[in-house]
């Protein structure tokens, strides 16, 4: 018998313009582009950090002028997001080279070590390793 199982399959992000977020996300923090499909008046945008998982963040370009104030702002200026690595100082290098901004510098926390960066649109994310049990 097969356990069903479930997940969070997608998040949106509001972005103001499909091609300049697909570059970010795949340029800047490496993800995988997955999907660009279009449809009548969008895009279906869908990028991943891992190919593997099932997680992945829907790109959703606003469509009038209330869902364009939230660009950027989507969790009230704390940490929207959260990556997760398996070498903290491997992508943390790799996204300051590429230009990403931080907000602090790298810090350990009793779960691990983790440092804020905001991406092109000012959303604040933690990018995190957890420690090694």
């Amino acid at each position: 018998m097969r356990t069903q199982r479930k997940c969070l399959g997608y998040l949106a992000v509001v972005v103001d313009d499909y091609d300049r977020a697909i570059e970010y996300y795949t340029e800047k923090l490496g993800f995988t582009l997955v999907e660009d499909t279009p449809q009548p008046g969008k895009r279906w945008v869908v990028v991943t950090p891992n190919p593997e998982s099932d997680c992945n963040l829907l790109l959703a370009r606003a469509s009038n002028e209330r869902q364009e104030g939230f660009i950027g702002n989507q969790c009230g200026g704390r940490v929207f997001l959260f990556l997760q690595t398996d070498d903290f100082w491997r992508d943390y290098n790799l996204m300051k080279s590429k230009g990403v901004k931080f907000s602090e510098a790298p810090r350990e926390e009793e779960y691990g070590i983790v440092v804020v960066f905001e991406d092109l649109y000012g959303n604040r994310w933690d990018l995190y390793q957890n420690k090694q049990s």
